[in-house]
């Protein structure tokens, strides 16, 4: 329709720009077209004078606004016919026939096997595309030539050696190939067939590179894109991401978070699970929330033995799903077996003292070291490595305290500790990410004088004033909503079961008013007494690169006393909460890598961040790692130093094959004294083929922003027989500029012969011919 009224496709008005070929100057033109209005504009004004009532006795037909109406036609068609005197045309760049090649590019990954257009396949309908005439015409023209892209751009002589099966798609890169290979050639444009899947890494289908799209606009080449599938699947569920510690404690009670999007099961149910292998570590059931929203579900499983797992987590499939095989994502997660030690620092004997002694002692992953006030100057040390350890009481090197995984603080004053240990404790949650923990007592919190110290600041609530606050009636402990949730207070694995089970936990005694809960601060669990108010019980908090909690009772031991023989309330949760203190406490290496699932592509990062004795960062270390995977893959890299962070090191890795990687990052210290500073263990996978599994529904925005940018046209398969015409229309290749006069398009004679009879039709009916 566009060239019958126009006389040429729009591509001419769309890249090329008016000219005017007439010698006359062009800023006379406007200036005419002003005057010829204006004056136009006088007459209307003196023929509405005339005709008004009272001066010849006639009505007034031609009202103000019909009189503009008037003067509008008769101005448009006055500047229309001084526009043509001015020869106007449109100056536009154009290839050269058979002297330019058109690239056209297929995408043949497997997400093209999907059928969703008219019941076929997307490649079966890009290719039909092509033989019916797209090809003919562009070769009628151009040269050609077929390519099929997926991880990369191939070369093919023919449609017959494209099929939809290749595991990945970069189109980016691929048409950053394109642009580089093609360099000495004169490739006038791009044709790009696909439904617009991306999964490079870092892009996941959000967009090209910039890398790619600065090359494509270098060689100013355009790519003209036909999208093929469906924007949305009808009836489809897909996991999106699983957040789950990439690092756990053996037998600790692991917190997940699967997050998934579902089509067309609004108000459904669906099962969740994470498998080890055969074995299912946890599964519940879960109802569907709205179509196209991402939806998160928790999971909570034990970690098991010491190991390397690879974790699936998946929502099983349901009935009428199109795509099933992305309902499932892999984890790489580590169990370590090694003890982490915690500090138990006590102010008098008591009967929490001995009761979580005797819970630790059922955990293989935790070492309580602690040391009980007997006296003024005398303390009873239990779970020392040596005599030296402790020996001269609570520590006062950093070296020392940092150690430690955790720290528990008792029922102790704050002044039992020196200013330079005070400031130790908080660089030991601040700058070491260790965690403290504090519990009620006579003399905790406010009671012990916690109020006016000078680490006030590290506890999670606002603590009351006076030292009055600790109470020995019995009171009561209810979970909150957060505390439901979490795994320190998952005593079932219900979350109405356990709060339940809570709420009927034998009542507490000797606990202590902890005060409000600072901002940021998390309150799991409340007590409450006789009907009085209730206040928080367990809170914790982050602080720095740490974190601190307080518990404010000493009366926890009761569980294990009145509840049933056998119960595991009482050593479950203080198992789990000491777990919790110490499982994000980082050693005197904590490696990294860049990502732990490689979806067909094997490279990246390995970070160490290495810290001397006293947590300081270690700027001259000797830090290497080993890497071990599939197939007898083995080797061992040097890392170096970062420039712009001191203590962190990095180093470069190809996984070649699929598969499990463990990777062990050792730190020595130059000097022979200090020797060894540290060692870490980092797990990660590559997998192959899984990448096109995701996100197979058509992205047509990524196509049509592609050929915005690079001047290109997203084109639908109804105008598609239009395409070997208007595509050259470009400035790549070898290109020449022609004009294109405009004086006889069709639309130009519709006007000079509309204007007048639309005045004149418009006369008639208001009685003013």
């Amino acid at each position: 329709m566009f060239p019958l009224l126009f006389k040429y496709p729009s591509p001419v008005f769309t890249k090329g720009h008016l000219v005017f070929l007439s010698s006359a100057p062009v800023w006379l033109l406007p200036v005419l077209i002003v005057l010829a209005s204006a004056g136009l504009a006088v007459l209307i004004q003196y023929r509405l004078r005339q005709i008004q009532p009272g001066l010849r006795g006639e009505p007034a037909a031609l009202s103000p606004r019909r009189a503009w109406a008037i003067w509008a036609a008769q101005s448009l068609l006055v500047a229309l016919i001084l526009v043509l005197l001015w020869q106007p045309a449109m100056n536009v760049a154009e290839l050269s026939s058979q002297q330019n090649i058109i690239a056209v590019v297929v995408d043949d990954s497997k997400s093209m096997a999907t059928t969703d257009v008219d019941d076929k396949p997307r490649e079966q309908a890009a290719l039909t595309a092509l033989q019916s005439g797209v090809l003919d015409g562009l070769n009628k023209r151009f040269r050609t030539r077929l390519y099929k892209l997926d991880r990369s751009l191939t070369q093919v002589n023919s449609l017959d050696s494209i099929v939809p099966t290749a595991p990945a798609t970069h189109l980016g890169d691929g048409l950053q190939q394109l642009a580089n290979e093609t360099s000495d050639l004169p490739v006038g444009a791009v044709v790009l067939l696909t439904d617009g899947g991306e999964n490079a890494a870092g892009m996941g289908g959000s967009g090209i590179g910039l890398e790619a799209m600065q090359a494509l606009r270098n060689r100013r080449l355009p790519v003209h894109t036909v999208a093929f599938g469906s924007p949305e699947l009808k009836h489809d569920v897909e996991v999106e991401d699983v957040s789950v510690s990439p690092t756990v404690v053996a037998n600790a009670r692991i917190a997940a978070t699967i997050t998934f999007t579902q089509h067309g099961y609004v108000n459904g149910h669906a099962t969740v699970t994470v498998r080890d292998g055969d074995k299912t570590l946890a599964a519940h059931d879960v109802m569907l929330g709205q179509s196209g929203v991402l939806q998160s579900e928790p999971l909570y499983f034990y970690a098991g033995a010491a190991g390397a797992r690879t974790l699936r987590f998946s929502v099983e499939p349901i009935a009428g799903e199109e795509n099933t095989h992305n309902n499932t994502l892999t984890r790489p997660v580590l169990v370590s077996a090694s003890k982490r030690r915690i500090l138990y620092i006590e102010g008098e004997p008591r009967w929490q003292f001995r009761f979580l002694r005797r819970a630790e002692e059922d955990d293989p992953t935790v070492q309580v070291v602690s040391m009980l006030r007997t006296s003024e100057n005398k303390i009873y040390r239990q779970g020392i490595s040596g005599p030296d350890e402790l020996a001269d009481g609570f520590p006062s090197k950093a070296e020392d305290l940092f150690q430690y995984s955790g720290i528990i603080i008792g029922s102790v004053d704050a002044d039992y500790f020196t200013p330079t240990q005070q400031e130790l404790i908080r660089e030991y949650v601040d700058r070491r990410g260790g965690g403290v923990l504090f519990l009620g007592g006579r003399s905790s919190l406010s009671d012990g004088g916690w109020t006016a110290s000078s680490l006030n600041d590290l506890l999670p609530t606002f603590l009351p004033g006076g030292r009055n606050n600790f109470h020995r009636n019995a009171a009561l402990v209810n979970l909150t909503d957060a505390g439901v949730q979490s795994p320190i207070t998952r005593l079932l694995e219900d979350p109405q079961r356990n709060a339940e089970r809570w709420r009927k936990l034998t009542y507490l005694a000797d606990y202590e008013d902890p005060g409000s809960p600072k901002p940021g601060a998390t309150v799991l669990a409340e007590m409450s007494s006789g009907g009085r108010r209730k206040m928080p019980m367990l809170i914790t908090q982050s602080y720095g690169n740490g974190r601190t909690a307080i518990l404010a009772t000493g009366g926890t031991w009761r569980w294990q006393m009145s509840e049933a023989l056998g119960d595991p309330s009482h050593n479950l949760f203080w198992q789990q909460l000491l777990r919790w203190l110490v499982a994000d406490t980082p050693g005197g290496v904590s490696a990294s890598v860049s990502a732990r699932t490689l979806s067909d592509q094997g490279h990246l990062q390995i970070t160490a961040q290495v810290r001397s004795k006293d947590f300081q960062p270690a700027r001259n270390a000797r830090v290497s790692a080993h890497v071990s995977g599939p197939e007898g893959a083995n080797a061992v890299l040097d890392m170096t130093p970062s420039q712009e962070t001191p203590g962190l090191y990095i180093a470069d890795y190809t996984a070649e094959k699929a598969g499990p990687y463990l990777t062990e990052v050792t730190a020595d210290a130059n000097d022979t004294k200090t020797g060894e500073l540290g060692r870490d263990v980092v797990t990660f996978q590559r997998e192959n083929g899984v990448a096109e599994n995701f996100h197979t529904e058509a992205n047509p925005r990524l196509l049509e922003q592609l050929a915005k940018e690079t001047g290109g046209r997203a084109w639908s398969l109804n105008d598609l027989k239009d395409l070997p015409r208007d595509i050259s229309y470009s400035e790549a290749g070898i290109s020449v500029r022609s004009t294109k006069e405009l004086w006889n398009m069709p639309i130009v004679f519709l006007l000079l012969l509309g204007l007048p009879v639309a005045e004149w039709l418009l006369r008639r009916k208001w009685g003013v011919v």
